[in-house]
Protein backbone atom coordinates (compact mmCIF):
# COMPACT_ATOMS: atom_id res chain seq x y z
CA UNK A 1 0.00 0.00 0.00
CA UNK A 2 1.40 3.40 -0.84
CA UNK A 3 1.69 6.44 1.61
CA UNK A 4 -1.88 7.91 0.29
CA UNK A 5 -3.72 4.72 1.26
CA UNK A 6 -2.31 5.01 4.20
CA UNK A 7 -3.29 8.52 5.15
CA UNK A 8 -6.77 7.90 3.98
CA UNK A 9 -6.93 5.17 6.20
CA UNK A 10 -5.90 7.31 8.61
CA UNK A 11 -8.36 9.74 7.81
CA UNK A 12 -11.75 7.50 7.90
CA UNK A 13 -9.82 6.36 11.33
CA UNK A 14 -10.01 9.95 12.77
CA UNK A 15 -13.60 10.19 11.15
CA UNK A 16 -14.93 7.46 12.64
CA UNK A 17 -12.95 8.68 15.90
CA UNK A 18 -15.06 12.07 15.68
CA UNK A 19 -18.07 10.26 15.27
CA UNK A 20 -17.81 8.37 18.50
CA UNK A 21 -16.82 11.58 20.40
CA UNK A 22 -19.99 12.97 18.82
CA UNK A 23 -21.90 10.01 20.09
CA UNK A 24 -20.33 9.93 23.63
CA UNK A 25 -20.84 14.31 23.82
CA UNK A 26 -24.56 13.86 23.47
CA UNK A 27 -25.10 11.22 25.46
CA UNK A 28 -23.59 13.15 27.98
CA UNK A 29 -25.31 15.61 27.56
CA UNK A 30 -28.41 14.04 27.03
CA UNK A 31 -27.83 12.71 30.45
CA UNK A 32 -27.02 15.95 32.15
CA UNK A 33 -30.34 17.36 30.97
CA UNK A 34 -32.08 14.17 32.34
CA UNK A 35 -30.61 14.80 35.70
CA UNK A 36 -31.07 18.28 35.53
CA UNK A 37 -34.27 18.15 35.26
CA UNK A 38 -34.96 15.63 37.72
CA UNK A 39 -33.88 18.08 40.18
CA UNK A 40 -35.98 20.69 39.06
CA UNK A 41 -38.81 18.36 39.10
CA UNK A 42 -38.18 16.43 42.57
CA UNK A 43 -40.89 17.43 45.72
CA UNK A 44 -39.28 19.23 48.86
CA UNK A 45 -38.10 16.80 51.67
CA UNK A 46 -41.03 16.73 53.64
CA UNK A 47 -43.06 15.41 51.00
CA UNK A 48 -40.89 12.54 51.63
CA UNK A 49 -41.11 9.21 49.21
CA UNK A 50 -44.21 10.43 47.03
CA UNK A 51 -41.95 13.13 45.57
CA UNK A 52 -39.38 10.95 45.00
CA UNK A 53 -42.01 8.76 43.28
CA UNK A 54 -43.39 11.39 41.15
CA UNK A 55 -39.66 12.27 39.92
CA UNK A 56 -39.09 8.85 38.92
CA UNK A 57 -42.17 8.65 36.73
CA UNK A 58 -41.68 11.48 35.76
CA UNK A 59 -38.13 10.77 34.32
CA UNK A 60 -39.86 7.77 32.57
CA UNK A 61 -42.10 9.31 30.72
CA UNK A 62 -39.39 12.09 29.60
CA UNK A 63 -37.01 8.82 28.87
CA UNK A 64 -39.70 7.25 27.08
CA UNK A 65 -40.53 10.37 24.74
CA UNK A 66 -36.93 10.59 24.00
CA UNK A 67 -36.78 7.39 22.55
CA UNK A 68 -40.00 7.54 20.37
CA UNK A 69 -38.36 11.33 19.40
CA UNK A 70 -35.08 9.22 18.15
CA UNK A 71 -37.43 6.82 16.14
CA UNK A 72 -39.15 9.26 14.45
CA UNK A 73 -36.25 11.34 13.15
CA UNK A 74 -34.28 10.30 10.33
CA UNK A 75 -30.77 8.81 11.04
CA UNK A 76 -27.86 10.43 9.63
CA UNK A 77 -25.10 9.00 7.48
CA UNK A 78 -22.75 10.00 10.98
CA UNK A 79 -25.01 8.32 13.44
CA UNK A 80 -25.27 5.38 11.22
CA UNK A 81 -21.11 5.36 10.93
CA UNK A 82 -20.63 5.42 14.62
CA UNK A 83 -22.47 2.19 15.04
CA UNK A 84 -20.73 0.75 12.74
CA UNK A 85 -16.82 1.85 13.77
CA UNK A 86 -18.04 1.08 17.01
CA UNK A 87 -19.31 -2.16 16.16
CA UNK A 88 -15.77 -2.84 13.83
CA UNK A 89 -13.55 -2.18 16.52
CA UNK A 90 -15.21 -4.37 18.60
CA UNK A 91 -14.03 -7.27 16.15
CA UNK A 92 -16.63 -7.31 14.54
CA UNK A 93 -15.26 -5.67 10.75
CA UNK A 94 -15.62 -8.70 8.50
CA UNK A 95 -19.41 -8.58 9.29
CA UNK A 96 -19.58 -4.97 8.76
CA UNK A 97 -18.48 -5.62 5.22
CA UNK A 98 -20.96 -8.29 4.49
CA UNK A 99 -24.12 -6.09 6.19
CA UNK A 100 -22.70 -3.37 3.62
CA UNK A 101 -22.65 -5.47 0.47
CA UNK A 102 -26.13 -7.09 1.47
CA UNK A 103 -27.29 -3.54 1.16
CA UNK A 104 -25.69 -3.07 -2.14
CA UNK A 105 -22.88 -1.15 -1.32
CA UNK A 106 -18.96 -0.97 -0.18
CA UNK A 107 -19.36 1.84 1.31
CA UNK A 108 -21.71 3.20 3.85
CA UNK A 109 -21.79 6.60 1.96
CA UNK A 110 -23.17 4.29 -0.77
CA UNK A 111 -26.25 3.09 0.90
CA UNK A 112 -29.58 5.02 0.43
CA UNK A 113 -30.81 7.03 3.65
CA UNK A 114 -33.88 4.60 3.78
CA UNK A 115 -32.18 1.62 4.74
CA UNK A 116 -30.23 3.02 7.80
CA UNK A 117 -32.93 1.87 10.13
CA UNK A 118 -32.12 -2.03 8.88
CA UNK A 119 -28.76 -1.60 8.48
CA UNK A 120 -28.62 -0.29 12.11
CA UNK A 121 -31.19 -3.30 13.25
CA UNK A 122 -28.90 -5.77 11.58
CA UNK A 123 -25.65 -4.32 13.06
CA UNK A 124 -27.67 -4.60 16.84
CA UNK A 125 -27.56 -8.57 16.34
CA UNK A 126 -23.69 -8.57 15.69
Amino acid sequence: MGKVKLLLDVIGDLRSLADSLQAVADAVADNGAAEAELTTTKEPEKAGKTGKVAAKNTAKKDAKAAKQEQEEKPLTLEEVRAVLAEKSRSGHTEEVRELLNKHGADKLSEIDPAEYPALLAEAEVL
